[in-house]
This record gives C-alpha cells, structure tokens and sequence, in this order.
C-alpha cells in the first residue's frame, strides 16, 4: 500500500506576522489567506526493513536511517524527522517506511512551504496509522513540531491554512487559541481576484526565522513602533475580510500597499532595495499595490491589478528575471488516500 496526501499552500492577503506569539498572546491576532493550486506533497510506503527511507524528489535528496526512534536531529532533514519522532513518541510507528515527499514552490519563498509539508507528512501517516486527528487537531499537532519539538521561529497560520484550505479569516489568542472562519465569498469575485492578482517569484529565499525572531525581539522588548505596525495589519486583515466580502475587490490593492507600508516596521530585512525597486516597477506599470509573501526579505511578492493592467505589470517585471507563477484559489485543505 502507498499512503498518500497533499496540502496547498497559501497566500498571506493580509494581517501577516500577528500570528507569531507573544503578539498573538498579547494582544490577539488577526489573518485573512488564501490556498491555492500548488501543493505539499507525502507518500509513506512501508517497508519490511527496520529502515526509513527518506526521498525529497523536488530537492533530488535522498536519506537512509535505521528505524530506531528517536531519529538523530543533526541537521539532514530534521523537520522530516521532527514529524517522525512525534509520531513515534505519541502513536508509535509499527513498521520500518519509506517517506517521499514534493513541494510545489522553494524552500523559503513565502508561501509556507515548510509548514505545509509537515501537515501533508502528518497526514499521510494520520492515513497509514489510522490516527483519530481532526482538522484543528491536526494544525495544532504540526505548529508544536515546528516551534516546540524543533523550536524554529515563525507563526501559526500556514498549519492551519493547509489543514483547512480555502479562504479564511483567522484569530489568534493566548493559549495557543485558534478560530478558522471560513468565509464565503462569491464565486465571481473570487474569479476577479485571482484574475487581477499576479504571483511573482523574485527567485530569492531567505530565512524567515531570523526575521520572525527580530520581530518577536521587538515585541518582547515593547518597541513601540514595531507593534504599532503589528496593530495596523490586524486591522488590514479586517479591511481585507470587508472588501472580499462586500465585493469591493478594486480596493484590495490600496489594503495590500496599507499593509505592506506598515509591516515593513515590523522587523529590520522585510524589505530591501531589490524588493523596493520591484515594487515601484509594478506600481508603475498599473499595480494599485502589493506585498511580500510570508516573513519577508525575498520569495514570492504578490500584486493587485485593478482592469487589465495585469499584462502590464507581467511585462514590467520581466526586467528582474523572476517568474510569474499561474495558480488557482482552492476550496479544499489536505487531502489523504491510500492506493
């Protein structure tokens, strides 16, 4: 038998980096994203040898361990073994396995590659092992590998969104308390959206954590301005949710240039000159406004085109040697099977 599963990953429309405690424990956070039609991908196949076989076909990386858990966390694949070991610790694993696993964008691009593929991993072995994971058990299962188990720096919306999918206006309190509201927009404006939002890949990655770590240096040291950004984008995440809802889609660009004005105080390396310079180039060439994806300092950007000034604006970015990605906006979160 192959196990299988796949999240999608998303796009951050708007409250990014509120999600990231202690400001969420603080204050509460607020962010509206969206999935779309590019994909983590997991397959587990169980194997007769005492082995774990690790395949990262996108990255063409292979590994070989004895089935011994804990896994070693020395730096070759740890967020894979961070999956594995807790799996092991809290439901057991019966069988020696081969894990081979895909996603659809870069590492560090923004879209929240990493965390996706620890939802679709724990998905594929919620399918082998049988695991009694709902949907909100599942995200939070995955956020505690990644900032517990594996103490990497960064928020609390990419779990959920890929466990969920779709578009969704999401709170975020002390406790680790989450509340997806999914919302329901009409079919119409969300065809005008994905039309007039063009999806840019600077073909730059960065590190997020060490933005994300300045950012929650920031808060714990009470830098009043960094958490006066912070306030402004969990306001532009209700603005956003209004706009989508009432239908008033030409004014998303102005939210996204709001919001992207006031993150940049957030934390030092969101922005830099080549971001910059890209950013005036789409604005020029009709781009009404836009933000980076996820963390910040490179990855993706995303920029709203209000009538048809998308073709512009592809145009006007070809200078920057990047790529325009074609996506789709997804209903659905994971999915698992077996075959």
């Amino acid at each position: 038998m192959i196990y299988r599963s796949k999240a999608p990953l998303r796009i951050g429309l708007a409250g990014g980096g509120t999600d990231v405690s202690p400001y969420s424990d603080m204050y509460g956070g607020a962010i509206l994203n969206a999935t779309i039609s590019l994909y983590a991908r997991a397959a587990i196949e169980p194997i007769a040898d005492k082995k774990v076989l690790f395949e990262c076909a996108d990255r063409s990386e292979t590994l070989e361990c004895d089935a011994t858990f804990p896994l070693p966390l020395d730096g070759k694949l740890d967020i894979l073994k961070g999956v594995i070991n807790r799996v092991a610790k809290d439901y057991g694993i019966p069988s020696g396995f081969k894990l081979t696993t895909f996603v659809d964008a870069p590492a560090g691009s923004g879209l929240g590659t990493s965390s996706t593929l620890v939802v679709a991993v724990l998905g594929a072995f919620a399918e082998w092992l049988k695991l009694p994971l709902g949907e909100y058990d599942l995200a939070h299962l995955a956020y505690v590998i990644e900032r517990e188990d594996l103490k990497q720096a960064g928020g609390k919306q990419d779990q959920y969104a890929a466990t969920f999918g779709g578009v969704n206006f999401m709170e975020f309190y002390d406790g680790d308390k989450v509340i997806v509201n999914p919302l329901r927009i009409k079919e119409k404006y969300l065809d005008e959206l994905e039309n007039n939002l063009v999806l840019y890949y600077t073909s730059t990655s960065r590190l997020s954590s060490s933005i994300i770590s300045e950012q929650q240096k920031n808060v714990h040291e009470k830098k009043e301005a960094s958490i006066e950004a912070m306030h402004h984008l969990k306001q532009q995440a209700v603005m956003m949710k209004e706009a989508l809802l009432r239908g008033s889609i030409d004014k998303i660009g102005e939210i996204l240039d709001f919001g992207f004005q006031h993150k940049k105080n957030m934390a030092k390396g969101i922005t830099n000159s080549q971001l910059d310079d890209i950013y005036e180039a789409a604005k020029r060439a009709g781009a009404s406004g836009g933000k980076i994806s996820g963390a910040g300092g490179g990855g993706f950007m995303i920029f709203y085109c209000p009538g048809n000034t998308r073709y512009n604006v592809v145009e006007a970015l070809k200078a920057f040697g990047g790529d325009v990605k074609r996506y789709h906006f997804t209903h659905n979160g994971i999915n698992t099977w077996c075959i």
